[in-house]
């Protein structure tokens, strides 16, 4: 078997787009992925376009292989987007290697370890706070204007089923009045602003009790409740932010940081697990962080990384003692992709997905996996488990934007 063609497809995502690999063969199998270019990763489509083409004329059902070779010709470059775009072509050729196999793709990578993969609901409130009426008119929800739509947030979230959630600080009003909700943590800060918490430049420390508190009030007693502060502080604020919400009984804190002693430092002062390392790629970057125990729990993206590669990555965090956790805010083939590594991982702790989505994202593709008390259900169905529609893709094509026209 040899791979003859990869195309990429994109469709409109809401706030985002939704991209999709189609790799075709020479004995008409299919192999697809999901990956995915925001704002945070621009330009994320032509390395994957330059990178898959010394992919065309191999055995996909060597996805191994395919990896290291690619990988090898980015010694000079490691990580970032070139890890992205490989873990993309890596993604399709297991979906077809599992598929010329006849097995699901998590039985051909020597699973499962377990059928019902507890997730948790990502992002709650955030969309809804920031963008309110693109989010009411296209994923049918209720907006989020205030703190207290928190409450009726959380009571949702556990009427769906969820026994835990992830929320991000957010900043409401403004000096012109206006109620919608502002990122309180862009990911990205040029002056130590955020640092300043509780010295009224910056941080909403108050505030963001009150959000948790909210969602706690709605959610229930028992609800797991974790809160992504991201690459939003420095030291000194992640000591005094992570500090002044230690007593709320979170799940997790979620801090990112360039730094894995300083991270280290915020994690000793804790009783809070700390979560973080979502943004790192490929074993080389995980093993400083895991050799200095710089969180608790370990984020390990596998449509970043690639399945077959996030294993592995599990697997050393595993030899440390660390639990992991699946980073997936994708669509509904990033899910299946994101579960066949968590049916994998012996030392799972919990998976993330994106349930408040626009209307049409089921759709993509022909076969979501099952929800069930707040656990996605293994199937039968061969690679992955679902194919993305193209007559769907095609009728929700993506929205213009001039600074990635390659998304057109």
């Amino acid at each position: 078997m040899r791979i003859t063609k990869i195309e990429l497809l994109h469709a409109d995502g809401g706030w985002r787009t939704i991209s999709f690999l189609k790799l075709s063969t020479d004995e008409g199998l299919t192999g697809w992925s999901e990956y995915n270019e925001t704002v945070w990763n621009p330009g994320l489509t032509p390395v994957v376009q330059a990178i898959s083409a010394a992919a065309i004329g191999r055995d996909p059902r060597a996805f191994a292989s395919i990896a290291a070779v690619l990988h090898a010709s980015l010694k000079l470059t490691p990580g970032g987007l070139g890890c992205q775009a490989v873990a993309a072509v890596e993604n399709a050729c297991i979906d077809v290697a599992a598929k010329a196999a006849g097995v699901p793709a998590y039985r051909l990578l020597g699973g499962p370890v377990r059928a019902r993969i507890p997730v948790y609901w990502s992002h709650a409130g955030l969309f809804r706070a920031t963008i309110p009426d693109a989010f009411e008119r296209d994923a049918g929800s209720p907006p989020v204007r205030g703190p207290e739509d928190y409450k009726a947030l959380g009571a949702e979230i556990r009427a769906k089923g969820f026994t835990a959630l992830k929320t991000n600080p957010v900043i409401f009003g403004g000096p012109d009045g206006r109620r919608g909700g502002t990122m309180a943590n862009t990911g990205i800060r040029a002056t130590p602003d955020l640092d300043l918490a509780g010295a009224g430049r910056g941080y909403p420390l108050a505030g963001l009790i009150d959000q948790l508190e909210a969602l706690r009030d709605g959610a229930g007693p028992d609800m797991e409740i974790m809160l992504d502060l991201n690459f939003s502080l420095r030291g000194e604020g992640m000591r005094r932010v992570a500090g002044a919400l230690d007593h709320l009984g979170l799940a997790w804190m979620e801090i990112d940081t360039d730094v894995p002693a300083a991270l280290a430092d915020v994690r000793g002062g804790l009783m809070t697990p700390v979560a973080s390392l979502e943004s790192l790629h490929g074993m080389a970057q995980y093993r400083p962080w895991l050799e200095q125990r710089a969180c608790d729990v370990v984020l390990i993206d596998p449509m970043w990384n690639g399945v077959y590669s996030a294993l592995r990555i599990a697997a050393l965090a595993d030899a440390f003692g660390f639990n992991v956790a699946v980073h997936n805010c994708y669509g509904r083939l990033g899910d299946r992709q994101a579960a066949a590594f968590a049916a994998l991982a012996p030392n799972l702790r919990i998976m993330e997905m994106e349930p408040d989505d626009v209307r049409w994202h089921a759709d993509l593709v022909d076969a979501p996996l099952a929800l069930e008390d707040s656990a996605l259900l293994l199937d039968e169905r061969i690679g992955w488990g679902c194919d993305p529609d193209e007559v769907a893709i095609r009728a929700h094509p993506p929205r213009p934007d001039p600074t990635r026209p390659w998304l057109a």
